[in-house]
């Protein structure tokens, strides 16, 4: 009898019983009516691998490639941001339903509230500047420090782009060398090559 708690159909899916399924519901609906949750997560599949989404009540906190570690980002959030972290997939829907049309070519700015606590002081400065590299287009490390309040900062550009907490979302991936190489990423380079012909391409 299900007693009107909701299944979690991945867990049923990846083995887990559904009585056990229903518990885990429960229990997740009464940490979030209790306010016991600081940071939810879910991970999504996309085209760049499993990422990891996390958010808190500000916003969107975290996104992480499977490079990343998952285990090891959601460690460093239970320490950095609070211990009471749980997988609650519902509350990240809309970011996941925003990435899903970013990827299939129907979104080309996000509208997510987002929560920048994980970057503070320049690499602050310089997350906020990123959006406005538009889709489809790059900006140089180097031009990206013109807009700051450093703008020799080159190398220091580099790191916030390099330590972004929202990568995809706060989009770094348009940050390429000066000689229109596309250098390094969190993602790695095969991500970062497929995000910005993912934005090259004619619209669907």
């Amino acid at each position: 009898m299900n007693h009107g708690l909701p299944v979690d159909l991945a867990a049923v899916a990846a083995g887990e019983a559904p009585a056990v399924a229903r518990l885990r519901a429960s229990l997740l609906a009464a940490a979030s009516a209790d306010g016991l949750i600081d940071v939810a997560y879910r991970v999504v599949e996309s085209p760049v691998g499993p990422l990891l989404l996390a958010g808190t009540e500000a916003g969107l906190v975290r996104v992480a490639f499977a490079r990343e570690g998952h285990d090891a980002v959601l460690a460093a959030l239970a320490s950095t941001v609070s211990p009471r972290i749980l997988r609650a997939p519902a509350r990240l829907d809309e970011a996941a339903r925003e990435l899903d049309e970013y990827f299939a070519g129907r979104r080309r700015r996000f509208e997510l509230p987002l929560d920048f606590r994980l970057a503070g002081g320049f690499r602050r400065e310089v997350l906020a500047h990123l959006p406005e590299i538009g889709y489809g287009h790059t900006a140089s490390y180097a031009a990206v420090a013109a807009l700051t309040s450093s703008p020799r900062a080159v190398r220091a550009v580099g790191t916030a782009c390099a330590r972004n907490p929202l990568p995809l979302v706060v989009p770094c991936h348009r940050v390429v060398r000066s000689d229109g190489s596309r250098g390094a990423y969190v993602g790695g380079a095969e991500a970062k090559a497929l995000l910005l012909d993912l934005e090259a391409a004619p619209p669907r």
